[in-house]
């Protein structure tokens, strides 16, 4: 119980609570193993529970007709996801899978009543955790009507060596990177354009592929945020 409560310290909605308030909502936590690409939730299931990352990594996907996948978020081990549905009782809006093997904490719909009653301030929480997820959707809308491949695929760099990113003196390293075919999902555009962006970028000495691994140079923000079409 107390790691769950120490998770649950870092968890943005939750970092107001006192600790023997952690410790009563870790006891309403039940854990659920993922492999890796497995299902978690799916578009218009029932909305009865959230999800709280204890390991690995989750992706929040749309399909196409023509099953076309969107990847709208990617979450990490203390972040938090399925409470929407919570609030307004409707069903899940998007898939959610594993991209890794993890251990999500579930909490219930009647256990999260039961804690808002307890603890108030939380409901503020999620609100203003709400209100940033729709600045990042609307940034991500702007990056697709704005900006020409190159720069996008730089955004997404960018953004991923500041979540996950370690500076050396050669450059940020990204140890966990999407796949080609996901940072295409979070784009809009096809693996084989990321493939030939990725090159490009190569070519110039701004990055550099080991393995699962990116290293990005220092400079690599300021000379491909700037790239205009």
């Amino acid at each position: 119980m107390a790691n769950y409560a120490e998770l649950l310290s870092h968890v943005s909605i939750f970092q107001h609570l006192e600790p023997a308030a952690l410790e009563r909502l870790g006891s309403r936590l039940k854990v659920v193993r993922y492999n890796k690409d497995s299902l978690i939730v799916s578009q218009s299931d029932p909305g009865d529970s959230m999800f709280i990352i204890d390991q690995g990594r989750v992706k929040v996907v749309l399909y196409g007709d023509s099953g076309r996948e969107v990847i709208l978020s990617i979450f990490r081990s203390g972040e938090f996801f399925g409470e929407m549905s919570l609030l307004d009782g409707q069903p899940r809006s998007a898939n959610v899978l594993a991209l890794e093997d993890s251990a999500l904490l579930v909490l219930s719909r009647d256990d999260f009543v039961k804690h808002l009653a307890e603890s108030p301030s939380t409901a503020l929480n999620i609100l203003a955790e709400m209100s940033s997820r729709l600045r990042r959707a609307d940034e991500v809308i702007g990056n697709l009507a704005l900006l020409d491949v190159y720069a996008r695929v730089a955004r997404i760099l960018v953004d991923l060596a500041k979540n996950d990113g370690e500076s050396t003196d050669e450059g940020i390293v990204i140890r966990a990177r999407p796949t080609q075919q996901d940072l295409a999902a979070m784009i809009g555009t096809s693996r084989e354009t990321v493939s030939r962006v990725l090159s490009e970028f190569q070519r110039r000495g701004l990055l550099s592929m080991q393995g699962k691994k990116i290293l990005l140079s220092h400079g690599f923000a300021d000379q491909e945020l700037s790239h205009e079409e």
